[in-house]
């Protein structure tokens, strides 16, 4: 795997990967960017929640598990001194749906959280992750 990120201007950059899709990085106006785009740590919490959702999506359909709607939510603490790492990442896995089998949801949450997502498996050596389940109505 190889990505290559090139400098746009300030603190603006752009990544791409083999997709050859293009991820704006920049960080905020308050600290000295532009906000033309996810800052690298935001890019990290977007990555354990699309790692771990495709996952989900792979081992839900894998046992006919339908629902009508999927939401993944992250919350990271960081530390308060450098390197600023993330010491805190909780996940939240809000399902809509009717008649939602809650004991397989959570089966594909943990598969995903602690045996097949690799950005959920990296982040788990160096803070402490956890994750919840939310189930809501049509």
């Amino acid at each position: 795997m190889q990505v290559t990120v090139t400098h746009i201007k300030g603190m603006h950059f752009e990544g791409e990967g083999q997709s050859k899709l293009k991820t704006q990085i920049d960080s905020s106006v308050t600290t000295g960017g532009s906000g033309y785009g996810s800052s690298p740590m935001e890019l990290v919490l977007m990555a354990v929640a699309g790692c771990s959702g495709m996952d989900i999506v792979t081992i839900l359909e894998k046992m006919r598990i339908t629902y009508e709607r999927l939401e993944i939510s992250v919350v990271g603490e960081r530390a308060a001194e450098h390197p600023r790492i993330f010491t805190d990442v909780e996940l939240t896995f809000k399902f809509w749906g009717s008649n939602l089998p809650q004991e397989k949801l959570l089966r594909a949450i943990q598969l995903s959280m602690e045996k097949y997502c690799s950005v959920a498996n990296m982040i788990d050596k160096v803070a402490n992750l956890t994750y919840k389940l939310e189930t809501y109505p049509n």
